[in-house]
């Protein structure tokens, strides 16, 4: 007799370096050996460009979906379950297909519109309703960059979209954007759930050329793959939210910091109507109960492994015992790490990075801990903007395969920031949220997201004279910031 099939959820997380196709059972446990993962690199212009081929990425994500589906059927699926990165921006025809790359995140060559959007808006008045800033990160920006800069492409791009809509729409043929994704355009007021009449207005894009916005549980399907015929298919939502869920960090007593390629403090919180966001901070939507708060750095894992490549260092898990065995800030350098440009908090618009101190003597290894320790400065600031607004927060998880391969870099963050840091024992957090947001959505989670308590490894606890040195370090950072940002 043949064994009845498990259910599982087929999660897709697509993130800036790679995507991955992944099985997960009710109680959102990854299935042993049911997971393909795809790498890929930007591509990157000296002008600031970070760009993705839209038809080679949907090819990878097919591949690394086939991957699994041919393997031996023991599992039913029965929900898929997507998520991508934010703030992509990607236009289409008439037909649907894209006429532009994927431009992504770290794309910062609509720089320069962002003094004249500041001319036409009161960014702190957009800030506030729509949780983000006027920067070259969101979609305002990089719309009117292309409107002024390829005039012909904007016009025949009859639409536009994230990643996550074309990939739903090109294997289902179904037109469906998530509240989360809409929310990290910087084009959505994230109290009424709308397009921001205003923010369109100066950009000069109609809400017609833009998704429409649908609940998650308001599915497609896709007729692709046998295995997947008539399983919902979720609309994508923002890989940071899913990172939280699934790091077991749902509730508002409970930060997690992510340093993967780059990284992020982020905070899920079920608010009152109205809520303010504060300055400093980016605010978007997971659903209409809850949003994410944080701030975002450009600079992670990427600084690392440029530093690498630049200084010919050995892969940070090998000079491990090296880094560990500096004291803290003995090297006397001071870092901005801006290498990709500035995020939080300080939004800069054409922030570089920077090593102020060296001398004849400077190790390539003290380079290497001084930029480890400037990013954990960087979440000090976000941090406490986020304590503000959450003034209870108790403890921090750390994910992201960058900061949980260096222990050393867990503890510089948790004398940063003088909490406790959990390093995470769950390494793929962004997939397994988002098979528990489905579960969620389809009523079949048996406990409360907000009741799932994060799965641990290990606890670093701060030590108070370290945190007493990374406070006079953070100190001369912000001189060096003012000095030579705003200078």
């Amino acid at each position: 007799m043949t064994a009845p099939l498990r259910s599982a959820v087929l999660a897709l997380d697509v993130g800036t370096s790679s995507c991955r196709a992944s099985l997960y059972d009710l109680q959102g446990r990854p299935v042993a050996g049911r997971a393909s993962r795809i790498p890929y690199t930007p591509h990157v212009t000296p002008d600031g460009g970070g760009e993705l081929d839209p038809h080679l990425l949907l090819d990878q994500v097919c591949a690394a979906i086939e991957r699994v589906l041919t393997q031996d059927p023991l599992e039913e699926i029965v929900a898929v379950a997507t998520d991508t990165f934010w703030h992509s921006l990607i236009g289409v025809d008439d037909a649907g297909e894209p006429v532009t790359p994927v431009f992504l995140w770290l794309d910062a060559r609509s720089r320069g519109e962002v003094a004249g959007l500041r001319q036409r808006l009161d960014e702190h008045a957009v800030h506030a309703r729509t949780g983000c800033v006027l920067h070259w990160t969101y979609w305002p920006a990089k719309l009117t960059w292309l409107r002024r800069t390829r005039p012909h492409v904007f016009k025949r791009a009859q639409r536009w979209m994230s990643f996550g809509e074309l990939l739903l729409e090109q294997l289902t043929g179904e037109p469906r954007l998530s509240l989360s994704m809409a929310s990290g355009t910087g084009l959505l007021d994230v109290h009424s759930g709308d397009w921001d009449a205003e923010v369109l207005d100066v950009v000069g894009i109609d809400r017609e050329r833009l998704g429409r916005i649908v609940p998650l549980k308001e599915a497609a399907t896709t007729r692709r793959w046998p295995a997947l015929s008539g399983v919902p298919w979720l609309p994508a939502v923002g890989d940071g939210a899913c990172s939280n869920l699934g790091a077991g960090c749902a509730s508002a007593d409970r930060f997690a910091v992510m340093i993967g390629t780059s990284g992020a403090e982020r905070v899920v919180w079920s608010p009152p109507d109205p809520f303010e966001v504060p300055w400093g901070a980016w605010c978007y939507r997971i659903d209409r109960r809850r949003v994410v708060l944080g701030g975002a750095l450009n600079d992670g894992g990427s600084l690392m492994e440029w530093l690498r490549g630049a200084l010919h260092l050995p892969a940070l898990a090998v000079a491990e015992e090296e880094v560990a065995a500096m004291e803290p800030d003995s090297h006397g350098l001071t870092v901005l790490p801006f290498w990709a440009g500035e995020r939080s908090p300080g939004w800069a618009d054409d922030a570089r990075g920077a090593i102020v101190g060296l001398r004849l003597h400077s190790q390539p290894v003290e380079i290497q801990r001084a930029c480890m320790e400037a990013v954990a400065l960087r979440f000090g600031e976000v941090d406490q903007i986020l304590l503000q607004a959450m003034p209870n927060a108790r403890e921090v998880v750390a994910t992201g395969g960058a900061l949980l391969h260096s222990p050393t870099w867990m503890q510089i963050l948790a004398d940063v920031l003088d909490r406790p840091v959990l390093a995470s024992a769950e390494p793929e957090a962004s997939s397994r949220g988002a098979s528990l947001l489905a579960l969620e959505t389809l009523g079949l989670l048996e406990l409360p997201m907000e009741e799932l308590q994060p799965d641990v490894t290990r606890r670093f606890e701060p030590r108070p004279e370290h945190t007493r040195r990374y406070r006079a370090a953070a100190e001369r950072q912000r001189h060096v910031y003012d000095a030579l940002v705003f200078s």
